[in-house]
């Protein structure tokens, strides 16, 4: 948890802090910085840490929880998600077409050409394979 918040940064680059938070904490956990069970930072912590408004820091979260990516508990914070049940093979096709349009979208829009990021997600993935079983 704490770890977290010392590797969060905000850049003035035009993107909005929520979003910033948001993208940087889906990246914590893409790396495996970030295991379903960990307890996250609480939203106040993040606030003081980046001094930024709490509500920013909510919007965040609360973005990550529609995602499914972390799950809220009152009264004992925030963890981060065990990754769903696998879906019958119909809904898990169009779950990797909706990301994968996503991610096209994204780098599109970060100048970044979609088959060199396919390539790359391949390669990570290959890598975090290789990492989680040994």
């Amino acid at each position: 948890m704490q770890s977290l918040l010392g590797d969060l940064a905000l850049s003035r680059g035009g993107v909005p802090i929520y979003l910033q938070l948001r993208d940087q904490i889906l990246r914590a956990l893409g790396e495996g910085r970030l295991r379903p069970g960990d307890q996250m930072p609480t939203m106040r912590q993040i606030a003081v840490a980046l001094r930024i408004d709490l509500n920013t820091a909510r919007r965040a979260y609360d973005e990550l929880e529609a995602m499914g990516v972390i799950r809220l508990e009152r009264g004992r914070g925030s963890f981060v998600a065990q990754p769903p049940a696998a879906p019958d093979p119909q809904q898990h096709d169009r779950a990797v077409e909706e990301v994968a349009r996503q991610a096209i979208g994204l780098a599109q829009a970060r100048g970044v050409q979609p088959l060199a990021l396919a390539k790359r997600i391949a390669a990570l993935a290959q890598t975090t394979k290789e990492t989680l079983h040994g």
